[in-house]
């Protein structure tokens, strides 16, 4: 068993974690364009480059810790490389360049972002990594993705409530964002370093024979001559592929590439709006905590919902209860006061907190799912994709959000913005995320595992055990 102190230990990297991701989401596209001054295009095309690249560097990551053979493990030594890393990125990043030209500008934010996401999956991958082989007790392992969840929660409300003050204790913005950016990237550096100092060594060791291979290892001939790497690589690819034909999984993976897609967009939205409509950015920052957390109380809320109605039905109910609020803050929201954007938030919290909580409850279904028809495991593929699916939404909302401000006319470092330039702001708040929403939820719909065909295929999968074990 762990000690409270390992389980705290593991937990606190994700305060960093979610204020890395906080950052990122909602304050970098903003800073790029009303800091630096690199034009939106070419700010949103930068962000589109470095999240293809955190998407592509994760698997290989990932394979390079599984190979690691040192007396620390095999994950800290990369943790620990990559929160070093990290905190030097984000200084690098959050100091505004003096040079003027768009072209050095654009070529600085896409390698300044590249290198804080390989910094980042240094430490998230092999973090992830770390808890089956810190304990191989079931209740433990979901123990411990308490504690984490727990430092999740306290790491997102940190980043929304602490960048914009920090940002504002000097008077000259860019001192104020290379400031911020130095304790925040202090703060992800100790958080990730506290985990690699209090959590004790790996206790699960890992096998390499044969046993330990996947099942797509086995369907392979391992005397052809090739390596194990080579054959595991292509037998993944081959399962990929596989797994993108099913109708079913199709259904959950681009509903939830669009939702994560719209999510991003407005993220990206939400800073100018209240900068440049409400005309007081600090607004932001309230509008924001309500929005988070009325998302996180809904959270159990829906759970216990969704054990009545499905899975489904909760998760589309509330993407279009989202869907319809940012569609009223479309047509409303610069005709109120600031007063009532607050109070729009509340509902936008209410149906954003299916986002948290269905698509991760549902992707497990699928996976059981392909076991009962295909008598296969293949977990990993699963996740892989969906991860990767993700990412490459938000690489592509960081590009539209860059190239709709522009198309819109808007002018990085104005202190006012014209008539048109407003209206793309809204659209990235309001119209583009709505859509996303909604094509998701007509996706989805189609979707067909329901509580009672769940019930069929346990039933399936333990008439095959009895068959023959899986």
């Amino acid at each position: 068993m762990m000690s409270l102190k390992e389980k705290i230990g593991f937990g606190i990297c994700d305060l960093g974690g979610n204020l890395f991701f906080t950052v990122m989401g909602f304050y970098l596209l903003y800073y790029l364009t009303d800091t630096v001054g690199l034009p939106a295009h070419l700010a949103g095309t930068a962000l589109m480059i470095g999240k293809i690249w955190d998407a592509v560097t994760d698997p290989i990551v990932g394979n390079l810790s599984d190979r690691t053979r040192t007396r620390w493990g095999r994950r800290k030594p990369w943790m620990t490389a990559g929160a070093f890393l990290l905190f030097g990125g984000m200084l690098f990043l959050f100091h505004k360049p003096s040079w003027e030209s768009p072209g050095y500008l654009f070529a600085w934010a896409t390698f300044a972002y590249c290198l804080v996401n390989t910094a980042y999956t240094f430490v998230s991958i092999p973090y992830g990594a770390l808890t089956p082989e810190l304990t191989s007790d079931y209740h433990e392992q979901t123990l411990l993705n308490g504690y984490r969840q727990v430092f999740a929660i306290l790491g997102t409300f940190l980043g929304t409530g602490i960048v914009l003050p920090l940002v504002t204790l000097p008077k000259d913005p860019g001192k104020g964002w290379f400031f911020a950016g130095g304790v925040l990237g202090g703060i992800m550096l100790v958080s990730a370093l506290l985990t690699v100092i209090l959590v004790g060594k790996e206790r699960i060791r890992i096998g390499r024979d044969k046993k330990s291979l996947t099942s797509w290892d086995a369907e392979e001939n391992p005397s052809s001559g090739q390596s194990l790497k080579q054959t595991t690589l292509r037998g993944f690819f081959k399962e990929a592929r596989e797994v993108l034909q099913q109708r079913t999984f199709l259904l959950v993976l681009i509903p939830w590439t669009l939702h994560i897609s719209g999510v991003t967009l407005l993220q990206n939205a939400m800073v100018y709006y209240f900068e440049y409509i409400f005309q007081q950015k600090e607004g932001f920052q309230i509008a924001l905590m309500i929005l988070l957390s009325f998302a996180l109380l809904c959270i159990p809320l829906w759970i216990h919902v969704s054990r009545k109605l499905g899975k489904k039905e909760v998760y589309n109910r509330g993407m279009l209860i989202f869907a319809a609020t940012v569609m009223v803050f479309f047509f409303f929201g610069h005709r109120v006061r600031m007063g009532w954007a607050y109070v729009l938030m509340i509902p936008a919290g209410i149906g954003f907190s299916v986002q948290y909580a269905m698509p991760f409850a549902i992707l497990p279904d699928v996976v059981v799912w392909d076991l009962s028809e295909h008598g296969k495991r293949r977990e990993g593929v699963y996740y892989g994709l969906w991860t990767f699916a993700s990412k490459m939404g938000q690489s592509i909302a960081f590009l539209v959000s860059g190239w709709v401000l522009a198309v819109f006319g808007y002018i990085p470092l104005a202190s006012q913005q014209s008539p048109i330039a407003l209206l793309g702001i809204r659209v990235l708040a309001g119209v583009l995320p709505a859509i996303l929403f909604f094509l998701g939820v007509m996706i989805h719909r189609h979707y067909p595992i329901d509580p009672e065909t769940y019930q069929q295929i346990e039933a399936r999968i333990r008439s095959m055990e009895q068959e023959r074990p899986l």
